[in-house]
């Protein structure tokens, strides 16, 4: 079995060799969310750790991530790190782990510093009422517009996926899950797409479509138009996908 250890720079041996007695022994650590990928925080000189195990593969993208693709934990590594340079929120990196036969690849684990926040996007989508609600989505929709700005496309832009904490009377966003990204320069179609996953609401996409227009001097109309149409195109495909693989569920039992 061959194991790759990456880690960021600032890190002493002392800790490098304790953070990496956890990983081979991530099994036997109490605690784990999650449903497909499973994480857990640990404690290390009085700092919390966010330790997160992909899932095993497919046996298609086992072979992919040993010779082709980069796995998900060296993604989320390298555009921590990305995001870090470019000044946009995100748990500090700290490393990655690998675990290789010369054929397949096995598992992986990416490591940050866990940050607590005060709530997610998804708390907007569950009560139109939160304090400060109209102030929070409309920050929210600024910091994206930041994002496409700086060439960031967050594939995963939904709601489970941005990290908020209150900052005085500002709030500050932080990217989590972070291994489908690309850096690259969007046109206005895929600006606008890229909100199409956030929220099923369409009084939250007329407020974000209207601090987007104002951000980016474009008109309401056309953003809410293509803003909305997209949600509900995706609501449709998440949907459908959702029937089909309960009929499929079904018909194996």
């Amino acid at each position: 079995m061959k194991k790759i250890k990456v880690f960021s720079e600032d890190l002493s041996d002392s800790f490098k060799t304790e953070i990496s007695k956890i990983v081979d022994n991530f099994s036997e650590i109490e605690g784990g969310v999650g449903k497909r990928n499973i994480i857990k925080i640990v404690k290390i000189e009085g700092v919390d750790y966010n330790i997160k195990a992909f899932k095993i593969p497919n046996i298609f993208n086992k072979i992919a991530y040993n010779f082709f693709r980069k796995s998900k934990a060296q993604r989320s590594f390298e555009y921590a790190k990305k995001l870090n340079e470019l000044k946009v929120g995100t748990p500090k990196p700290i490393a990655y782990f690998e675990n290789k036969s010369p054929l397949f690849f096995k598992e992986s684990f990416y490591i940050s510093e866990q940050l607590q926040c005060d709530l997610t996007y998804r708390e907007l989508t569950k009560d139109l009422n939160y304090p400060d609600f109209d102030t929070i989505l409309r920050a929210f929709t600024r910091f994206t517009y930041s994002l496409h700005e700086n060439g960031i496309h967050f594939l995963d832009h939904s709601p489970g996926n941005t990290l908020i904490k209150k900052n005085g009377n500002t709030y500050d966003f932080y990217l989590v899950d972070l291994n489908r990204m690309k850096f690259e320069s969007l046109d206005f179609e895929s600006r606008i797409k890229n909100f199409s996953r956030l929220t099923t609401h369409k009084s939250m996409v007329e407020l974000m479509s209207d601090e987007y227009a104002k951000a980016s001097g474009e008109d309401f109309n056309k953003i809410f138009d293509l803003m909305w149409n997209s949600t509900e195109t995706f609501q449709y495909k998440f949907h459908k996908k959702k029937r089909l693989k309960k009929k499929l569920k079904f018909w194996k039992n």
